[in-house]
């Protein structure tokens, strides 16, 4: 699992940080996870194929999340693409994105398909024989989802020496590694532990930005590997977290401790703040697997 950061800052873009915006490759899919101002070229610096975006997810539409996407949209159309492509965003994106579309006659030569969200329960988005992708319902100024993408499990190792040892024809092996028992070729019923091992534990990944404290998300990314939270705030400013429906690092890093995640990545930063790493600091003192997150960082989970 891959995730490379191309905007982590809230609010308005700068020269030198960019608004949301990050890819996630996992189990070969690769997904756009919102799109601030600057997407395009972050992703062009960060050499990431526009032909390989197919699903984007906007958590909600502010501009600081959505901004990016009716250029990127643009730029699809006079590069000739020809591959459809899914948005995923609240009631409201396709309103937004075409009526730029319509007034600048610039109607894409692709399949653009929209998925507009209005539930607050978590609802699947899209899965395929590898991944899945559901909403995480959040607490922002406005309708807001974050999004868990989670690994489906895989086929069982086999343990081919020992499947030869045991006299097991090559015509079983599929059935090995989906966790069936078989019948060697002198009639004995093979228990399958005897030749395959686990498979490797499938990862998850949840996105949560924008939101205040919100715990009623904890047992949806319960023991995820990885847990992207904001903290536009530290705690000497939690006076503005609760009016502006946003966190602090210490209440991000509380959501990660009770939800038991694997690592907790920092970001949406407010830009009052000149030195992140105050953000870790302030994280580590609840829960010690704390990243940051910064423009142009990738992340690798194995």
């Amino acid at each position: 699992m891959k995730l490379n950061i191309l905007g982590c800052y809230a609010a308005t873009p700068r020269s030198f940080t960019n608004p949301s915006s990050q890819v996630l490759e996992i189990n070969n899919n690769l997904f756009l996870i919102d799109c601030g101002e600057g997407t395009q070229v972050q992703l062009r610096k960060n050499k990431i194929k526009f032909s390989r975006i197919k699903h984007v997810f906007i958590s909600h539409l502010h501009g600081d999340h959505c901004y990016g996407l009716v250029g990127l949209i643009s730029t699809f159309r006079l590069l000739n693409r020809e591959t459809e492509l899914h948005v995923y965003g609240p009631k409201g994106i396709k309103e937004i994105i075409t009526l730029q579309l319509r007034l600048s006659n610039s109607w894409t030569n692709y399949p653009l398909y929209f998925h507009e969200l209005t539930s607050k329960e978590p609802q699947l988005l899209y899965e395929n024989e590898k991944v899945s992708v559901e909403t995480i319902p959040l607490d922002h100024r406005i309708y807001t989802n974050g999004f868990l993408f989670k690994e489906k499990q895989g086929d069982r190792k086999l343990l081919v020496n020992k499947a030869l040892e045991y006299n097991i024809d090559v015509s079983l092996y599929n059935s090995l590694k989906k966790g069936k028992d078989v019948t060697s070729e002198t009639g004995e019923l093979i228990p399958n532990e005897l030749v395959t091992t686990a498979p490797v534990a499938p990862k998850s990944y949840a996105y949560c930005s924008d939101t205040a404290f919100y715990p009623k998300m904890i047992p949806q990314i319960k023991d995820a590997t990885v847990l992207y939270h904001e903290s536009t705030f530290l705690e000497d400013r939690a006076n503005l977290a609760a009016p502006t429906k946003h966190s602090t690092a210490k209440q991000a890093a509380t959501i990660a401790r009770e939800a038991d995640v694997k690592k907790l990545i920092l970001g949406h930063y407010s830009t009052r703040y000149t030195n992140i790493n105050l953000f870790k600091e302030e994280a580590c003192s609840i829960f010690p697997e704390v990243e940051l997150a910064d423009d142009g960082k990738v992340f690798h989970f194995e």
